[in-house]
């Protein structure tokens, strides 16, 4: 994820708002129900649902700094597993590892270390945990042809249990290239959305599009591969004017609900735009 260092004392106008067409020929039909707004110095970076349907928001003043003076000055993406908070953590450009912390219900957090593979960018954009909790799936910045797997912190026997380093299982490799995703969510245990801050229209022709990735069989810790579909693009609605960038998502199986963020422009980027959705069914 692309490092914001935003200035909180910029006045945030009024947004243009309304819902528009949210569904490509053959895929899921989204509608957008709503937009709601988070301060982006805490809540721009990600969100998760928790199980009473309130939202768990990440922005750079949510890094703790005793983690902050270890390196880890990004975070990205969380989720929710079993009542399991699970963050991804980054350092700077050169740095040699990433870090997952995971905060069990009761407010104990363990640290995660993966030293960095032949190969690996250093990038921690999202962690998002599988329906069954066993497999916990990232992802890194750039041009991109797969979807990182690891054990899931405590909820799966094959991580360490109470924090230390993990490795990378098989990965999810992807029939499309994606680039620059900013968070990732399952919606079932075969089937992803991801929300890419891709706006060249090289790769697909939505801007910013909502993607989704779909597996042939849930993850397992084995190698697999996932089809890629551009669903829609993102809103980028603003009185600001310049670059938007997509931050994450979320999917909350309870209600159905789809979040994904949008940070606008300019010195509206004050406040983090929240777009939610819910799929039409007839």
């Amino acid at each position: 994820m692309r490092r914001h260092l935003l200035a909180a004392t910029a006045l945030l106008g009024a947004f243009a708002l309304g819902a528009g067409p949210a569904s490509a020929a053959g895929a899921p039909h989204w509608t957008e129900t709503g937009t709601t707004y988070t301060g982006t110095l805490g809540g721009g970076q990600g969100l998760a649902g928790r199980a009473d349907g309130s939202l768990l928001y990440r922005g750079l003043a949510s890094i703790p700094l005793d983690l902050r003076t270890k390196g880890w000055n990004h975070i990205g993406d969380p989720d929710i597993a079993r009542g399991h908070v699970f963050d991804a953590y980054q350092g700077p450009d050169n740095a040699t590892s990433k870090m997952f912390a995971v905060t069990t219900p009761a407010g104990q957090r363990y640290e995660y270390v993966h030293p960095l593979d032949p190969g690996e960018k250093p990038n921690n954009s999202f962690a998002a945990v599988s329906p069954d909790g066993q497999w916990l799936v990232s992802g890194e910045w750039g041009l991109q042809h797969r979807l990182q797997v690891f054990p899931a912190p405590l909820l799966n026997p094959s991580a360490p249990a109470t924090g230390g380093t993990l490795a990378q299982a098989g990965q999810i490799s992807l029939d499309k290239p994606v680039r620059d995703l900013q968070g990732c969510d399952f919606v079932t245990g075969t089937r992803l959305l991801c929300a890419s801050n891709d706006a060249t229209g090289a790769l697909f022709p939505e801007i910013r599009p909502l993607l989704q990735v779909d597996l042939p069989h849930e993850v397992d810790g084995r190698p697999v591969t996932g089809t890629v579909t551009s669903l829609f693009a993102l809103p980028q609605r603003s009185v600001c004017t310049g670059a938007f960038e997509t931050e994450g998502v979320d999917y909350h199986p309870d209600s159905g609900t789809l979040r994904a963020q949008m940070i606008p422009p300019g010195v509206c980027a004050v406040a983090t735009a929240v777009h939610a959705y819910q799929q039409v069914t007839d």
